[in-house]
């Protein structure tokens, strides 16, 4: 499989304007303007404004900053959490492994949105709190994709032997462990940044999400789902970049998964 250059080329790009497209963009996406609401995409409003006379652009380019922060930092803390409890269960075995096993199950009982509105109901949402709530109901698929793998890995015949030598356990995970899972881990972030990002915008479009004066690509949503009708620019561009960046990161990991088939099929 090529390397998705493309979807590289629209991440980055995606990520440079959330964060420093406002030194390029001048207008303001907080600033109330009666004499432009609701103005289609011009030259002075390329992305047209919303129903307060807002710019639009700006406001995406705001919203971006969260959004990106959220699913960048759920799906660190979800990838962190999902490949200690997995090594954790794979390498220890017995009654460890059990429990995990028995905790992993519990937390799949729960469709995962359904537990994430259950714990978003509790608490003020912020971008701090939605990425732990996001990151707590997310880490399940990647502690079963590495127990799996620890599993084969401690079965290998060096670790064993490395065992049995009094070497020490975190030595043997740190040193033999988490480079064999390091193409897994990376595969699981990347799908993992896409799936908090959408998991923010669905809590978001629901109204239980971010909060205004915050922005994100969700709540932008969720503003422009009354005025569909009249005003198409205000769901497509924030839905626009979600896809982008959704697709964008899928195609990276799915060249990441050929890699990694490759290499095995080496070995």
């Amino acid at each position: 499989m090529r390397v998705p250059y493309n979807s590289i080329v629209i991440l980055v790009l995606i990520i440079l304007i959330s964060f420093f497209g406002e030194l390029v963009y001048s207008h303001s996406p907080y600033l109330l303007d009666k004499t432009a609401i609701l103005l289609p995409p011009s030259s002075e409003h390329i992305f047209g404004t919303d129903r307060l006379g807002r710019d639009l652009l700006a406001r995406i380019i705001e919203g971006g900053k969260i959004s990106l922060s959220i699913g960048v930092g759920s799906a660190l803390i979800a990838s962190f959490l999902g490949l200690v409890i997995g090594v954790s269960s794979g390498f220890f075995k017995g009654t460890t492994d059990k429990l995990i096993v028995i905790m992993i199950d519990l937390f799949l009982t729960f469709p995962t949105f359904f537990l994430l509105l259950a714990l978003i109901s509790y608490m003020n949402a912020s971008v701090w709190v939605l990425i732990l709530i996001i990151s707590v109901t997310g880490w399940m698929g990647m502690a079963r994709l590495i127990r799996s793998e620890s599993f084969a890995i401690s079965s290998k015949p060096y670790i064993k032997v490395l065992k049995a030598s009094g070497v020490s356990r975190l030595k043997i995970i740190l040193k033999y462990f988490t480079p064999l899972l390091a193409p897994i881990f990376f595969i699981s972030f990347t799908f993992g940044v896409g799936g908090a990002i959408l998991a923010e915008s669905g809590l978001s479009f629901l109204g239980i999400g971010i909060m205004p004066p915050q922005i994100s690509w969700g709540s932008i949503l969720s503003e422009g789902k009354g005025v569909v009708d009249i005003a198409w620019w205000l769901s497509f561009f924030p839905g626009l970049m979600i896809f982008l960046v959704i697709y964008s990161l899928v195609n990276i990991s799915d060249y990441l998964q050929s890699k990694t088939n490759e290499k095995e099929k080496v070995l």
